[in-house]
């Protein structure tokens, strides 16, 4: 009966061991599997590593976009402070565009609020005697448009590319330098280069109408 009841503690022993040791087991199981789940979030090793991967390549993706936001930004702030408002001019119905940068003034302001709305096709007339054509052409808008003169101011001097707004409702432009007198708001300017100065020159006359023509759009 002694040897029958050692036995049995034997028994009893020996079951208390291997279930401590099964919930041993589970405990380690349970902390393997939230490691995976943990580390399921990120792509990378089985270690802390695969962790540092992840955040460093989420990291450099966010740095790379606030650089191209700061970049854009910063060619916003760079446009604005530059220029103007620009519209595009050609020289007859088949013309090359010529790019006109816009002042800030309340003249400029309204033609190219207008054009914005839509492309004007202007004639160009040569019926001043006083005009001296071969330095300038002048346009004249639709007396529909009402464009307002903002300072106008007594001007003695015009560059090649400079463009004057005269009132009541008329655009000039000097094509080349010239000396003169006369009462203008400035409202813009063209890079005079040989081949702006050429379209200029050499916009031809429609056939049937007896004038040229400029047309001048938003980009």
């Amino acid at each position: 009966m002694v040897k029958r009841g050692m036995g049995m503690m034997a028994a009893a022993v020996l079951s208390a061991m291997l279930l401590a040791g099964c919930g041993q087991n589970g405990q380690d199981t349970e902390r393997a599997r939230d490691t995976v789940v943990e580390g399921s979030n990120v792509v990378g090793d089985d270690t802390n590593t695969g962790n540092d991967g992840a955040g460093n390549l989420s990291e450099n993706r966010t740095d790379t976009e606030d650089v191209a936001s700061m970049e854009n930004q910063s060619d916003g702030d760079q446009a604005a402070e530059n220029g103007s408002t620009q519209l595009e001019v050609r020289f007859g119905d088949n013309g090359e565009a010529f790019r006109m940068t816009l002042l800030d003034n309340e003249t400029a302001g309204a033609i190219a609020g207008y054009v914005g709305t839509s492309d004007w096709r202007l004639p160009i007339y040569e019926r001043d005697a006083d005009a001296d054509y071969s330095v300038l052409q002048y346009y004249d808008i639709p007396s529909r448009y009402e464009i307002p003169s903002d300072n106008p101011e007594t001007v003695t001097e015009a560059k090649a590319g400079d463009v004057f707004y005269s009132d009541p409702n008329r655009i000039v432009l000097f094509y080349h330098d010239a000396e003169i007198s006369a009462e203008y708001t400035k409202i813009g300017t063209f890079d005079a280069t040989e081949e702006f100065i050429t379209a200029v020159e050499e916009n031809p006359v429609l056939e049937g109408w007896g004038n040229k023509i400029i047309q001048i759009s938003r980009p």
